[in-house]
């Protein structure tokens, strides 16, 4: 076998030369001497390489998933998603709720606003587009089950686009049981920030899954329903339907 090797052959077996695993290696090394380019290119490798060894174990952040995500989404800004968005009746009346694969993407309850006007509100919220489907079987089902038990799945609802402080604020709310309120300021030191009860309204306000997310059962401080995207009549509605004598008042 010759040993003459061209530029591209070593290139292909740098690895494998720091790991002492080429039977090449006198044959590199013949061409290393005599070819500059190679020679400096395998110099600057071999510092990069020792430096980067001599750097410590960082741990990744908390919410690298989201900030990678994050990118992907800027990246393929040219790919905008687009969901289902189906209408369905519920016992509080019709819900809009959009899905995309085997997730529910987006929910709201109907006020009489247009498909169109639904479609805004997704795109302003999650900039997702939607287009009208009817509803496969298991959104029909998930539906059913959640006012039957008000419990949710929460692996059928998708909240990745929203930013990690809303995220951590609506699953908090999802873990008050039916029937059941909390406060804003409750959330807030639950999720580790204590002083945010303020911005857990603000989280609450721009639900994208209501009423799946139960932002329905969280109140102010002094036990009074405060506010709701849809009404307090409509939440104390909800919070009767589960079990929560509830005035709106």
């Amino acid at each position: 076998m010759s040993t003459l090797m061209r530029c591209c052959d070593v290139e292909e077996l740098w690895d494998e030369i720091r790991d002492n695993a080429c039977e090449r290696t006198a044959a590199v090394h013949v061409h290393l001497r005599d070819c500059a380019p190679c020679r400096e290119t395998f110099r600057q490798n071999d510092q990069l390489l020792t430096r980067l060894s001599g750097l410590g174990v960082v741990e990744p952040p908390a919410d690298l998933r989201h900030r990678v995500l994050l990118h992907v989404r800027i990246a393929c800004t040219s790919l905008k998603q687009i969901d289902s968005l189906t209408r369905l009746h519920s016992p509080i009346g019709p819900l809009f709720v959009a899905f995309c694969g085997q997730r529910i993407t987006f929910s709201a309850i109907d006020r009489g606003e247009c498909f169109e006007e639904i479609t805004k509100r997704m795109e302003q919220r999650l900039r997702h587009s939607a287009q009208p489907s009817e509803p496969p079987s298991w959104v029909q089902a998930a539906i059913d089950r959640f006012f039957k038990t008000f419990v949710i799945d929460l692996d059928l609802l998708d909240i990745s686009e929203l930013s990690q402080f809303d995220r951590a604020a609506l699953t908090q709310a999802a873990r008050i049981p039916p029937g059941e309120v909390r406060s804003y300021g409750w959330i807030a030191q639950q999720i580790g920030r204590p002083q945010a009860a303020r911005a857990v309204g603000r989280a609450m306000a721009r639900n994208p899954l209501a009423p799946f997310f139960p932002c329905h059962r969280v109140v102010d401080s002094s036990g009074s329903l405060h506010q709701y995207f849809y009404g307090l009549e409509l939440k104390a509605r909800i919070l009767e339907l589960e079990g929560y004598p509830a005035k709106s008042g």
